[in-house]
């Protein structure tokens, strides 16, 4: 449990900071905009391609876990986009309010998993929670890309700019980089990894920052419907869809255990800078972020305590 705490109370601070930054010290828009295209080309996909590099596959099953926690995106983002129409009506939401419930629930925060998979197990669990992130990311971004495509209503989800988008992904792009590296065991000099590791220790606080920094404050306090809705997918629903899948793939022990980590830790604040990119609704997603975190205190916990029992 302190272990969980000490994991989500540097996040929430950092978030909580980039809103103090945006009222009394950086209140140019133009400020933060320059923040987000900086974490989305160049310091999350260095994080991506240094973990994906880093990353040692021969000491996990790898199909195993990278199915589980694949099935367990796919199979949440199915059931999300079949029943889109009544959630939409249910939850007075707009396209792009969607596309924020959406990303708010498939999508996963990479400085939590680390932190907590990492604590528990060591270099370990930091080894399978590597595989997780280069599983699945490709797959959540392709599938995140499409939805705001299709929903916020900015551009006509013509298959050109779909492609287009889907192209021009930078996380897309540094996966398949980091595990083509990975794959075919090029040596990539030490100072180019330690150089690339920086600058994506950078991305999770400055994507953090962001994230505060598009938060409206007096929504906190009375969160909507649809802000409920997307804790409860991300929360509950996505961890129980990805221990069944763990389960039936024959995953037991450390790898059980990071399998649900990696399911049950809030959304990731690279989805708000995506929605702003895309046409989303990136304050809801704000909003969505910042009480996943407060939420997860209490659910992330009860979360690792059940697959603890179950491997």
């Amino acid at each position: 449990m302190d272990l969980i705490f000490s994991a989500l109370t540097p996040v929430f601070l950092v978030i909580a900071l980039g809103a103090v930054l945006r009222r009394i010290l950086l209140k140019d828009p133009a400020h933060w905009a320059a923040l987000e295209k900086l974490t989305y080309f160049v310091l999350f996909p260095a994080l991506l391609v240094v973990s994906a590099v880093k990353a040692d596959l021969s000491k996990v099953n790898v199909l195993a876990v990278g199915g589980a926690l694949i099935g367990s995106v796919v199979v949440l983002s199915g059931l999300i986009l079949l029943a889109h129409r009544p959630l939409i009506a249910a939850l007075a939401a707009d396209g792009p309010g969607f596309t924020s419930l959406f990303q708010g629930a498939v999508r996963w925060n990479t400085y939590i998993v680390l932190a907590v998979a990492g604590g528990l197990y060591g270099p370990a669990g930091i080894t399978i929670s590597a595989l997780a992130l280069v599983a699945m990311i490709p797959v959540v971004n392709v599938i995140a890309v499409l939805v705001l495509a299709s929903f916020s209503g900015r551009h006509p989800p013509t298959f050109a700019y779909v492609a287009g988008q889907l192209a021009r992904n930078p996380y897309i792009w540094a996966c398949a980089a980091g595990a083509a590296l990975n794959a075919t065991h090029f040596p990539v000099p030490g100072v180019l990894l330690e150089f690339g590791d920086v600058l994506g220790r950078a991305s999770l606080a400055l994507g953090l920052l962001v994230v505060g920094g598009g938060l409206v404050l007096d929504r906190l306090a009375r969160p909507r419907p649809i802000v409920l809705a997307s804790l409860g997918l991300k929360l509950l629903v996505k961890p129980a869809i990805a221990l069944l899948l763990a389960l039936a793939f024959g995953l037991s022990g450390t790898e059980l255990v990071v399998v649900a980590i990696t399911a049950a830790v809030p959304s990731a604040p690279n989805g708000y800078v995506l929605a702003r990119q895309m046409g989303g609704d990136a304050p809801l997603l704000a909003e969505i972020l910042t009480l996943q975190i407060v939420a997860a205190a209490l659910t992330l916990p009860l979360v690792v305590a059940v697959a603890k029992l179950l491997a």
